[in-house]
């Protein structure tokens, strides 16, 4: 029997936050190296996949007749461009559902790295409690407000981010060629700057754009370079887009303050990532996450049902998809 709906996410995802799969659609699970999928592409009417996970391969999709590629998140980097756009098949994504997790994880996690959270969680677990809190206190250390906030990419997501950042006091700096409407930019009295001039002026940078050839590598050693001294890095973007090597330097010198990273070059990262190197004092200013910044409860429900809604758009209701990518 031909499938309409191949889907590499298991069902138990939709479940644990509370979605059903539309009861007129035929939707069979599977891992992304069953090998029976090529088989199954080739007859389904449809494929969703999630965001996060390794590349398809191209020859997947020989022979295809896919209506729509539909991702449950905004990242399609796991799909080989040329070869979708070569077949022709639909690419849609769903923008904008993670804003509230990124805003929490960006704000949250600058907070803690700021604050010295997790250090401290440390280092009174190592007895130290009289000496840190003694030392936190010398430091001077402080919080978000008055502080300069650079966002780098100011889509969908980074205006979510720059609003949040706005609501605890920050003054928002950002870079991106093409910014979003007018008035949410002058209610957040944001200032637009040249990439190296924001790096040079803001206390915390945190980046959320796509991984393109443009952005690929976009933050390197020059670039942390130009950063000021004891400046915060968030890095929840994609992976690719900072230098690792260069970042765990720029912190075990003490050059940056801290970062947050989420996404890494290779998912997992590998042992030797330099970001795993890390000893002393620099270990404990870095905040690793596991991709999982745009994600909660909340913001999955809204990506899958949506993706869903989007899937019956196509196949049920013959319309085209909304939020397509290409």
């Amino acid at each position: 029997m031909n499938e309409e709906v191949i889907c590499l996410r298991p069902q138990a995802d939709f479940i644990r936050v509370g979605v059903s799969v539309p009861e007129n659609l035929t939707v069979t699970y599977r891992a992304p190296d069953d090998t029976e999928l090529p088989s199954l592409i080739k007859t389904a009417r449809a494929m969703v996949i999630p965001a996060v996970g390794p590349k398809l391969a191209p020859s997947l999709f020989e022979g295809t007749t896919l209506e729509l590629i539909q991702v449950t998140g905004a990242g399609v980097d796991r799909l080989d461009r040329s070869t979708i756009e070569k077949i022709g098949v639909p690419v849609a994504n769903v923008a904008g559902g993670s804003n509230g997790a990124m805003a929490e994880y960006a704000t949250a996690s600058a907070a803690s790295l700021l604050r010295r959270l997790s250090w401290s969680n440390s280092e009174i677990q190592a007895g130290n409690y009289v000496a840190f809190r003694a030392k936190l206190l010398a430091d001077n250390v402080g919080g978000l407000e008055g502080l300069v906030v650079g966002i780098v990419g100011l889509g969908i997501v980074g205006m979510a981010v720059a609003e949040a950042f706005h609501r605890q006091g920050c003054k928002i700096v950002y870079y991106d060629p093409n910014p979003p409407d007018a008035d949410r930019l002058t209610a957040i009295s944001a200032e637009p700057l040249e990439l190296n001039e924001l790096l040079s002026r803001a206390d915390i940078v945190t980046l959320h754009v796509p991984l393109i050839p443009a952005t690929n590598g976009l933050i390197g050693e020059a670039q942390l370079a130009i950063m000021k001294s004891g400046a915060v890095l968030i890095q929840a973007s994609r992976g690719g887009i900072v230098d690792e090597s260069a970042l765990a330097h720029a912190i075990q010198s003490g050059h940056l303050g801290g970062a947050a990273v989420d996404v890494y070059s290779s998912e997992p990262p590998t042992p030797d990532n330099p970001l795993l190197k890390l000893s002393g004092e620099a270990a404990q200013r870095v905040l690793l996450t596991p991709h999982i910044a745009g994600v909660t409860r909340q913001s999955a429900a809204f990506l899958f049902r949506s993706a869903w809604e989007n899937v019956e758009r196509v196949l049920i209701e013959l319309q085209p998809p909304q939020s397509r990518v290409y």
